[in-house]
């Protein structure tokens, strides 16, 4: 199994977790955090607000689902996003399913 961790600007994380279900995945986490990099608005620093969107699946979908989520939030532009796989060595808690 692996894991599939996309991080996004706040309000965009349900979108990605749409786009992985419709893609094939069975559901996933969203969690809200804030970013390191420091914007300075009229002399305010401002952390940026942003959503985790954590995504169990099986190995054979992360082709699909990370194709879903490009499509969804074009993760090719600047500041949209990034998304990465790590492996799972065990995974209990959740059905296997054959997909």
């Amino acid at each position: 199994m692996k894991l599939i961790v996309t991080i996004v600007n706040k309000g965009k994380g349900e979108l990605v977790a749409k786009a992985a279900c419709s893609a094939g995945a069975r559901g996933g986490t969203v969690i809200p955090g804030h970013g390191l990099a420091v914007k300075l608005m009229l002399g305010i620093s401002i952390e940026p607000e942003k959503e985790l969107v954590l995504t169990v699946i099986n190995e054979g979908q992360v082709s699909a689902i990370q194709e879903a989520i490009l499509k969804e939030i074009d993760l090719t532009q600047p500041n949209k996003g990034i998304s990465f796989v790590v492996p799972l060595d065990s995974v209990i808690g959740i059905a296997k399913s054959e997909n």
